[in-house]
């Protein structure tokens, strides 16, 4: 059975891993993953492109011999990636015997066949694309159509593909298939650029011998890296060495960024394919770039971010374990993830994906589900317990919705659609208020509600798999599965059986805290004065914001200092029948008798936190004059578990 073949681009070494190469492999391992969810034997290549002039060069301006900087940064490569929870198949490097081959080999059957012939090249060079550019490509500036930087005039012998004899065919291929460049912007862009008029392009070059040598003619110098690089795929499936390379060949799903799409691999690497009288891959995707404050990333503007520095940060400031502040990070890649057109990446919002969809969302469905489970049923499943029939058919509905978007590589609305699943929990939750069913002491019914919780966060795990596989297993841990459940399995409503031990709840996402810069910022413009006491208006909020706060109406039932503490008072409330306990910084400005027996606002729906050795499972609401908290209540008694709107 063919195995789903699923590539990235390689990468070149000349720098180390940043967001713009972390996006495509994140997304190349989410969609791995998802295919081994569903029962696929995935092949999954990624690796590095070594054999560039532009890297030699490199190593040579820092005086290491160049294998020895390109071995070093295929480590730093692989060493990221297995960091970011990457589990590729095959990490392949241009460098190798293999594909030195592998090159060899196709460059002598198309020159024998003479879709490769010799020639010579007079025109435009540039080093940092590795592209050859025709004059009429090219303006007064002489500087490169795609990066901007000076070309380099080239006058030298060398050896062309016969790309203009595939025009045809290949416009022929993309109407036939209209799946197989995606998405449709980029088809649109690849026909655009074909409609041009294909020329001929050089695939040899002179002036260098650090590369694949020309098979049969070293006075000819190396072969274009282009031409090279993109052999990388048919070599890691060992054509040359074995006959059942069609086990994996052709490519299912080759993913790449929108720049490398439309010219070298939607036009020159099916051509050079269909020259060898090789299937073409089945789907190119070119996702859009990050951008920052607007700007493509750039050195020189100092806004390239490494992924694991913003992972690591994001552990520190959170209080988060490492492996899930990691799959947090590809959260937000994912669920942020440019598809038709360019995308910003920024601190700010990786930390409101944290706080509001993980934190809030996620984390607080599965430890508030959990708690109660433990507090009512001593952390097994009850008796009768059972999904209700419309309960069911969302939570199915969502899953096939899911699937659908990850199969289109639409991760954002793969995400938005389980995220749907956590809001209707909630809703349950708040219209069946099962601490008021075990209050009333119908336990049977709020079982039953419980347990569709349950069953949610077990069908969850499956679905955040692709973009959070560490996550998706401590979820499993805590449900007492042990394992992650496969597609098929995942939306079954019957998966825990009466008498089934959960394990205690333990916050996975710990609220992320808002913290004071370390540096000095410049002063602001000068700003009207306020009335004293209040505070400035900050950044507005939309409505859906402030929907996604659960604000309710808690009473005070007992109060204590937090030991070793001057500031802190542990509260127990009531909050609709349900017994919570909070810790608030109240403490300097009411003691406990002041406040036992009050009535509060209280945000339900934070992620509880570890504070002072005490689960905080909420935050109390109060005005701040002047640094001192000044307690809000009801004009008048209200419901315990009133919703404040």
């Amino acid at each position: 059975m063919k195995r789903y073949y699923i590539t990235t681009p390689i990468y070149y070494v000349n720098s180390v891993p940043h967001i713009g190469t972390a996006l495509t492999t994140i997304v190349a391992d989410a969609c791995a993953r998802f295919q081994k969810r569903r029962g696929r034997t995935v092949y999954f290549l990624t690796g590095t492109d070594e054999n560039a002039p532009k890297v030699h060069r490199v190593a040579q301006e820092r005086g290491v011999p160049t294998q020895q900087f390109v071995d070093e940064m295929a480590e730093a490569f692989e060493g990221a990636w297995r960091a970011l929870h990457i589990e590729y198949d095959v990490f392949i490097r241009t460098t190798e015997a293999r594909h030195k081959q592998v090159v060899a080999e196709v460059f002598r059957r198309l020159r024998d066949k003479g879709d490769i012939y010799k020639g010579s090249y007079q025109g435009w060079y540039c080093v940092s694309c590795e592209t050859f550019f025709a004059s009429s490509k090219v303006d007064e500036s002489r500087a490169c159509p795609d990066c901007g930087k000076p070309l380099e005039w080239r006058d030298e012998p060398c050896y062309y593909f016969r790309l203009s004899a595939y025009e045809s065919r290949l416009k022929e291929h993309i109407a036939a298939n209209p799946h197989f460049i995606e998405p449709e912007v980029r088809r649109n862009e690849t026909l655009g650029f074909i409609a041009e008029g294909l020329q001929d392009i050089a695939v040899s070059r002179t002036g260098t011998d650090w590369g694949v040598p020309v098979p049969d003619d070293p006075e000819s110098g190396v072969v274009y890296v282009w031409f090279d690089a993109l052999l990388n795929y048919l070599t890691a499936t060992g054509w040359l060495e074995r006959d059942d390379y069609t086990d994996a060949w052709p490519p299912d799903l080759q993913l790449m960024g929108k720049d490398i799409l439309p010219r070298f691999h939607a036009t020159i690497w099916p051509a050079m394919l269909m020259a060898l009288e090789l299937p073409l891959p089945e789907r190119l995707y070119g996702h859009g770039w990050w951008i920052v404050n607007k700007q493509k990333m750039s050195k020189s503007l100092g806004n390239v971010y490494a992924p694991l520095e913003v992972a690591e940060s994001l552990a520190q400031a959170a209080g988060c374990e490492t492996p899930y502040a990691v799959d947090a990070f590809r959260y937000y890649m994912l669920r942020e993830m440019p598809t038709d057109s360019d995308a910003e990446f920024s601190l700010e919002g990786l930390e409101t994906r944290y706080n509001g969809d993980l934190a809030n969302d996620l984390g607080n469905m599965l430890h508030r589900t959990l708690s109660m489970m433990h507090r009512y049923f001593g952390g097994r499943v009850p008796d009768g317990a059972r999904v209700d029939a419309g309960l069911a058919d969302l939570f199915a509905q969502q899953a096939a919705r899911v699937a659908d978007a990850y199969e289109a590589v639409d991760f954002p609305r793969g995400l938005r659609e389980a995220w749907q699943i956590i809001g209707a929990v909630n809703r349950y939750y708040d219209e069946q208020a099962p601490w008021t069913l075990m209050k009333q002491g119908d336990t049977t019914r709020a079982g039953q509600v419980l347990y569709a919780g349950l069953i949610a966060a077990r069908l969850l795990s499956a679905l955040v798999e692709p973009a959070m596989p560490q996550v998706a297993r401590e979820i499993a841990r805590q449900l007492g599965v042990g394992e992650v459940p496969p597609w098929s399995e995942a939306s079954a409503m019957d998966a825990l059986p009466a008498g089934h031990a959960l394990q205690e709840p333990k916050p996975i996402f710990p609220r992320l805290q808002a913290k004071p810069e370390s540096k000095p910022s410049p002063a602001p413009p000068a700003q009207p004065t306020p009335q004293q006491g209040a505070a400035p208006m900050q950044d507005t909020i939309t409505i859906d914001d402030f929907k996604r706060l659960q604000i309710r109406i808690a009473t005070v039932v007992a109060a204590e200092p937090v030991p070793k503490s001057t500031k802190l008072l542990k509260l127990t409330l009531e909050v609709g029948g349900e017994t919570r306990t909070i810790v608030a910084g109240i403490a300097e400005d009411y003691t406990p008798d002041q406040i036992v027996g009050k009535q509060i606002p209280v945000l339900v729906n934070l992620q509880p936190a570890l504070i002072r050795g005490i689960v905080s499972e909420g935050m109390m609401l109060a005005a701040d004059v002047d640094g001192k908290a000044v307690l809000l209540h009801p004009d008048r008694e209200v419901p315990s578990g009133s919703i404040v709107r």
